[in-house]
């Protein structure tokens, strides 16, 4: 049984899609797997589980910020966006150094996951595998997709985009746009959103820069 199929076992939802809170201490012996570890991914929004079901967290029960107990509160009738990568976009980007830090490894921290470049998640044709692009994707290292998803979270939190030049060296905020998150760029021209086409835009502008430099200082008395 699948960890969705197991936790549906032990919490027998109703015909309307709602079920009895169950406890984390439940889940052993047949039902170990649902064990939640690092973070629940079986029963986390993005899941599976959440495209079917509206899941409801309870933390109150013990001190700290852990998950204590979940219950479903009735079937999910909104579109979720799905987070699975079709296999040939994963096979290729696999063996592809990290974007932004260079590395392909087999330490924790190293290894490389396919990330999605708008970490919005909003745009349903990317949730689709028949409709998946190689350019909808990048390869980041584990510890440069976490610390992305942190500053996407806080960029939908506020509407303000992350700036490039929190990275020393970098000569531009952005490569499009400014720090205003509007639905018509998206997450387009940040540095988050792909930082190739950041370094190669600015390269392009700081060769036009210097060129208009130069002229300006060469027939500045014309």
């Amino acid at each position: 049984m699948t960890k969705i199929e197991l936790f549906l076992d032990l919490a027998s939802p109703d015909e309307k899609g709602k079920s009895r809170w169950v406890n984390v201490t439940e889940f052993v012996g047949k039902y170990g797997d649902l064990q939640l570890g690092n973070g629940g991914s079986w029963c986390r929004g993005n899941s599976a589980l959440a495209a079917k079901y509206q899941i409801e967290m309870d933390k109150s029960v013990t001190s700290g910020n852990r998950i204590d107990r979940i219950r479903l509160a009735g079937h999910n009738k909104e579109k979720m966006f799905r987070q699975a990568v079709r296999k040939d976009i994963k096979d290729f980007y696999k063996t592809q150094n990290c974007v932004m830090l260079g590395v392909n490894g087999v330490s924790e921290n190293t290894t490389i996951e396919v990330d999605h470049k708008d970490g919005r998640k909003n745009d349903h044709r990317i949730s689709k595998l028949a409709t998946q692009r190689l350019e909808d994707f990048q390869p980041l290292s584990k510890a440069a997709n976490d610390a992305k998803r942190q500053i996407c979270k806080h960029c939908k939190r506020t509407d303000r985009r992350w700036n490039a030049k929190n990275i020393k060296g970098n000569p531009y905020e952005f490569y499009e746009g400014d720090e205003t998150y509007t639905p018509e760029l998206g997450c387009v021209g940040c540095y988050q959103y792909d930082p190739v086409e950041y370094r190669m835009v600015s390269v392009r502008r700081i060769a036009a820069e210097a060129a208009d430099f130069v002229t300006a200082k060469l027939y500045s008395g014309k």
